[in-house]
């Protein structure tokens, strides 16, 4: 895409990979100014979001372009944290970097860049958007277009995504050939816009330890956990107190705080057909088969859509899947949308 001339506003999170993007696009001739979005940060809690911003602006000093910060801290606070408790007392899974991209980065971010007169607004995810259609990134390993399912279509339209079509390595030299001061800065891990804290460390700071039993399908005692609220579907748990494992949540009480348990994760575990909510589609969807993600990173499985009902049916047993997560469906590398699983 031509965009010499163009005004982009260019998030910048402090990272390698959004800085690279912002380097591409100023010597590709756009108008670039660079925007760092303030979150909702967590009292008490050590967060990295000023050393980020300062990480940032030095970046825009060393391109020379213009730099803002955008307080976007009461979206993401009620788009995103009070989404994740509220889904965790529940006993969901929720996914908060999908909430993060819908509310706030392709949210509050691109109402706010429009509203200044912006022509695009441009990210460092690791995807394509090529004349509005959304496209996993080139490199397998970072592919982030599992995230983007539940961006309005207007906002995926006027997006650029440079570091989409590189891989990591790349990504990481150019930083170094534009001389860049982040270049050798590691990634951030954590949720987003949290820096290094984990969810299970977030949620322990809100929750507390709230010690319950595990029990196996028969319903007998074979454990302690540290609270329901922190474990999901199928995920392998440490018990205390337990036979040698492994151990995974096949089953959750949020009432009683009790997890049921198996050794082994097997069909009688598995999800059939899988009903959706809260569905964004990026094409016009219509009855039949498609792949599916029903994770970050997680496996790829093949399955019939019932577009009118909003449900999935994979054509294989899956692992157990966690009420609350999202499921995107892809032809080939086109990102189709997703939805939340019931």
């Amino acid at each position: 895409m031509n965009v010499k001339g163009k005004r982009v506003y260019a998030g910048l999170s402090g990272g390698v990979d959004s800085a690279v993007t912002a380097a591409l696009l100023v010597k590709a001739g756009a108008e670039v100014t660079g925007v760092f979005i303030k979150g909702w940060y967590p009292p008490g809690m050590p967060c990295t979001w000023a050393a980020d911003r300062r990480d940032a602006m030095r970046v825009a000093a060393r391109l020379g372009i213009p730099f803002i910060t955008l307080d976007a801290s009461d979206e993401y606070k009620r788009g995103v944290i009070d989404y994740l408790l509220r889904e965790y007392q529940a006993g969901r899974t929720p996914n908060p970097d999908v909430m993060c991209n819908r509310e706030v980065k392709f949210g509050a971010f691109y109402t706010y860049a429009k509203e200044s007169g912006a022509d695009y607004i441009a990210t460092g995810h690791y995807a394509r958007s090529e004349s509005g259609v959304l496209l996993r990134g080139i490199d397998e390993d970072k592919d982030q277009s599992y995230f983007l399912w539940a961006v309005p279509q207007d906002a995926i339209a006027h997006t650029l995504l440079p570091v989409g079509g590189l891989k990591k390595d790349e990504v990481r030299n150019l930083a170094r050939r534009f001389k860049l001061p982040v270049a050798d800065k590691r990634d951030s891990q954590g949720i987003c816009f949290l820096g290094n804290i984990s969810v299970e460390d977030f949620l322990r700071s809100e929750f507390g330890s709230t010690e319950g039993i595990a029990i196996d399908e028969e319903g007998k005692k074979v454990g302690m956990h540290k609270g329901a609220t922190l474990h999901t579907l199928g995920e392998r748990i440490a018990l205390a107190g337990a036979a040698p494992g492994p151990w995974y949540v096949v089953r959750k009480d949020m009432q009683e705080n009790v997890l049921v348990v198996a050794k082994q994760l097997d069909k009688e575990h598995v999800s059939r057909t899988i009903r959706l909510s809260e569905t964004n589609w990026h094409t016009q969807m219509v009855d039949g088969v498609y792949e599916a993600q029903y994770r970050y990173h997680g496996p790829i499985v093949r399955g019939y859509l019932n577009a009118k009902e909003n449900t999935f049916t994979p054509e294989e047993g899956t692992e157990p899947l966690a009420p609350g997560q999202s499921l995107v469906l892809y032809t080939k590398d086109r990102c189709h949308g997703g939805g939340i699983m019931l």
